[in-house]
């Protein structure tokens, strides 16, 4: 893949999740903030999950492959019509990992990259597959001052003891901590004050929100102007990205790009 300068790209995510697709670019504000990027929704789609059964596959017209239709029209193809529109564009596809499927990781990881690989041809590296574990508002609870800010709590919250990530079911924990919590209402005024440096600061914690970043600074250390490259490689030092753990399933995307 040629390497065009960039000084400005464009993330377009494809959302599984209602509070996703309302608030999940402000998740992303502490690298907008660096002037080098912008993160916008582009499609909403349903969670995928492991094909099991042949007779869910269809062929695609002109072509032998086997993978399911919706896949093609609600991920591939919003996919490809984003990355024609810039060679500055890139796409990132967000899934919740919900506790039940983490077992699943690796077979859910491998059906969205099938779609990209397949549709996107020679442009499918500028596109990567990330996962929230076990969903956005986990990381709310790694950010009291965030939650605190956001909802007025009194008394004050404290940041959850040890890996949000592994939290079994986080928006029950939030409605104990918050009765009535709303997670497309209450969930943006949160991530208005969410602060990812704070989230990923233990090295040994959010390996998939790590990998993620990581995915996303990797793009811009690769096509911006390289008087930018102190700045991006200060939010690698920033988010642990040298020394904290990472996704073994979607890490292996940094090393395609």
């Amino acid at each position: 893949m040629s390497k065009s300068l960039c000084y400005f790209c464009r993330f377009g995510l494809i959302v599984t999740g209602e509070a996703e697709r309302e608030h999940l670019p402000k998740l992303f504000t502490s690298l907008m903030k660096t002037g080098l990027c912008s993160f916008k929704v582009i499609q909403f789609t349903g969670q995928r999950r492991p094909i099991t059964s042949p007779s869910r596959k269809v062929k695609m017209v002109g072509r032998g492959d086997t993978i399911p239709s919706k896949d093609v029209t609600e991920i591939g193809l919003p996919a490809r019509r984003y990355l024609q529109e810039s060679d500055c564009n890139f796409v990132v596809l967000v899934d919740d990992l919900e506790h039940d499927w983490q077992k699943q990781a690796e077979s859910v990881f491998a059906r969205y990259r099938e779609v990209f690989d397949k549709v996107l041809k020679s442009e499918h590296q500028r596109a990567s597959i990330h996962f929230l574990a076990n969903m956005l508002e986990a990381y709310y609870l790694a950010d009291a001052h965030a939650m605190n800010q956001a909802l007025g709590l009194i008394p004050p919250l404290v940041d959850y003891e040890g890996d949000v990530e592994m939290i079994r079911h986080p928006k029950g924990e939030l409605k104990e901590l918050y009765a009535g919590f709303n997670e497309i209402e209450d969930g943006g005024k949160i991530l208005d004050f969410i602060d990812v440096e704070h989230i990923l600061s233990q090295a040994n914690r959010c390996a998939w929100l790590r990998t993620l970043f990581a995915w996303c600074l990797k793009v811009l250390a690769r096509y911006a102007d390289n008087q930018f490259l102190p700045l991006i490689d200060s939010l690698v030092g920033k988010y642990r990205l040298r020394d904290g753990i990472m996704s073994e399933v979607t890490r292996l995307q940094l090393e395609n790009l």
